[in-house]
């Protein structure tokens, strides 16, 4: 028979490994921590495992705000402090022992910020350079490479400034728009060396005759001097967009069709943000990739998965100059549950005013994480959580929202808010004034109380309550206004009135009220906006003690969730906050 104290370390540990992996706990890790401590224990093995399946399997079923308040009640201990799972960490990076100097590189495409679908790409490149005390550069992809995307100018900001917040340090910065005649340099020495050639078949017609036939186009066969030639007139405007493309030599026959004399070069009249209309002829981003990632010495390129096709064309790129080869790194892809996570959606959106600018939090840009309130630590903790794996993952934002609010659940105290509030009055009152006194944090009794007063004439007092909480009352229903009083609703209307039963939550309990709900004083109160995920606009009434927040404070509305403040106006001793709501 196992004793209650050995029950209860079971709990704990059960409770500890549950918030580490979002809410689930694993027995065999219990196991492991209980006979590390009491390894007089393994003479029981079959009693304790029997209770340490019972114990998880309960904290498994447990919420995971429920787990947290457990683990606090339990230990006193900050959730901050739970640290990720050692087995997490990432794998060594390969070869890395044979470059002087590990060298990586992100190469995002300014279509828009950097967003939640681009943060396991920048983390895991930002922490493997600086495991290695390497080097990270930021190469912006900026060619015209794509009809469905446009370069935004402003994106080159906002994802530098997306970058600075995740605490990501660049050391060097290139844009491809700046490195046109080095791509140029190097199509030159392909065409020079018969590697590749300028095919002037229409697009389509290449498709259905030479590529899924397999059959060599007649441009193959030209000579180097009349590739050159028609190189020269490609960059001096001699073609029209869509009339020549340079094409690799690579293989006809190859088994995926699209590396069949892939195209490394082609014709765009679009105008550039940077460069205008200075060049006409712009490199495919594989060709411009192989080019730079050989010049500025990457070591190691870590990409997802579904980017393979893409190594296998710098490969052939490579080994046609004839340079050394760099090493590659996958991991899987990330679908996020419930997300649209398209940059050119955002975009257009964000262009025709539909969504409020790229701190929509709709758009999902690390922007609008930043105005939501993320802290940078919890992000990168949920990343790293996922370590680096070629499993495809369908990932719940409801698994980064349990890491943030870890970090800022024990740091940020409660307010009172109600939405849509409507009036309700108590009756009964025998007391000149009510008082509300409610914990600025349950868990944390030393940072003390607020004090909230009602004054009450002819033994009544009002409060406001949300519009949705009013109507679900019912006539009859004994409910408890959060750390006020104890009432039994008389009537239902705009104006709800309800009886005084009792003050204290001992007596709710004896009285077996259930229902809890928040409210705020009639009249000393603060306007408050909350832009939330959805875009929609949750419009209320927040306790006065609201007054005292500051533009970037984080604080929790009880019942509501966390939110972050985002603009404060001070008027005639009127107090108007706007913020944003983080998440529950």
């Amino acid at each position: 028979m196992l004793t209650e104290e050995i029950s209860r370390k079971i709990l704990i540990h059960a409770l500890e490994n549950a918030l580490k992996f979002n809410g689930k706990a694993n027995p065999k890790a219990v196991l492991g921590k209980i006979l590390a401590d009491n390894p007089q224990l393994k003479n029981e093995i079959e009693s304790l495992m029997k209770s340490i399946n019972e114990i998880t399997s309960l904290v498994n079923s447990m919420s995971l705000e429920k787990q947290r308040e457990e683990f606090v009640k339990l230990t006193g201990g900050e959730i901050s402090k739970i640290k990720r799972k050692e087995g997490k960490q990432l794998p060594p990076l390969p070869n890395a022992d044979k470059y002087s100097k590990i060298i990586m590189r992100l190469a995002p495409y300014p279509s828009g910020p950097l967003h939640i679908g681009n943060l396991r790409m920048v983390i895991l490149n930002d922490e493997y350079v600086k495991r290695y005390k390497g080097e990270l550069y930021l190469v912006y992809d900026d060619t015209i490479g794509s009809e469905e995307k446009e370069i935004l100018p402003e994106a080159y900001d906002y994802i530098k400034e997306g970058l600075d917040w995740l605490n990501v340090k660049v050391d060097k910065i290139f844009y491809k728009s700046d490195r046109l005649q080095i791509f140029y340099d190097w199509c030159r020495r392909l065409l020079s060396e018969g590697k590749a050639y300028v095919c002037t078949c229409n697009a389509e017609v290449w498709r259905q005759q030479y590529k899924l036939k397999k059959a060599e186009c007649p441009c193959r066969s030209k000579t180097i001097t009349e590739n050159l030639d028609k190189w020269d007139k490609m960059l001096n405007g001699f073609y029209s967009e869509g009339e020549a493309a340079v094409r690799l030599k690579t293989s006809m026959s190859d088994p995926d069709p699209a590396l069949r004399d892939h195209v490394i070069m082609r014709i765009s009249d679009k105008l550039h943000p940077r460069v205008g209309g200075k060049y006409r002829v712009w490199p495919l981003l594989e060709f411009s990739w192989a080019i730079d990632d050989y010049l500025l010495n990457i070591t190691h390129i870590l990409r997802g998965k579904d980017l393979i096709k893409e190594d296998r064309v710098e490969e052939i790129i490579w080994s046609l100059l004839g340079v050394p080869k760099r090493e590659f790194i996958h991991y899987g892809r990330i679908r996020f549950q419930g997300l649209s996570l398209s940059k050119s959606k955002s975009a257009k959106y964000v262009k025709e005013g539909k969504y409020m600018g790229w701190r929509d939090p709709r758009t999902w840009s690390l922007q609008s994480l930043q105005a939501r309130g993320f802290k940078p630590e919890a992000i990168r903790e949920a990343i790293l959580d996922l370590g680096l794996s070629l499993a495809d993952i369908e990932y719940s934002p409801e698994i980064l929202y349990s890491f943030n609010r870890r970090i800022i659940d024990p740091l940020v105290n409660r307010l009172f808010y109600v939405e849509n509030p409507v009036r309700l009055e108590i009756t009964g009152l025998e007391t000149t004034e009510l008082k509300g006194e409610p914990p600025n944090h349950p868990d944390f009794p030393e940072r003390g109380r607020r004090n909230i007063t009602l004054s009450v004439e002819n033994n009544s007092a009002s409060v406001l309550i949300s519009r949705s909480d009013a109507e679900k009352l019912t006539v009859g229903e004994k409910i408890r206004l959060k750390d006020l009083v104890n009432v039994q609703i008389t009537s239902k209307g705009e104006i709800s009135q309800a009886r005084y039963l009792s003050k204290s939550i001992e007596e709710a309990r004896e009285e077996g009220i259930k229902k809890i709900i928040q409210w705020v004083p009639v009249h000393s109160n603060i306007k408050v906006e909350v832009i939330m995920p959805n875009g929609g606009i949750s419009r209320g009434l927040a306790e006065y003690e609201a007054s005292k927040l500051k533009v970037e404070d984080i604080v929790q509305f009880e019942r509501f969730g966390f939110i972050r403040v985002d603009e404060i106006e001070r008027e005639n001793h009127t107090v108007r906050i706007k913020a944003f709501y983080s998440h529950s």
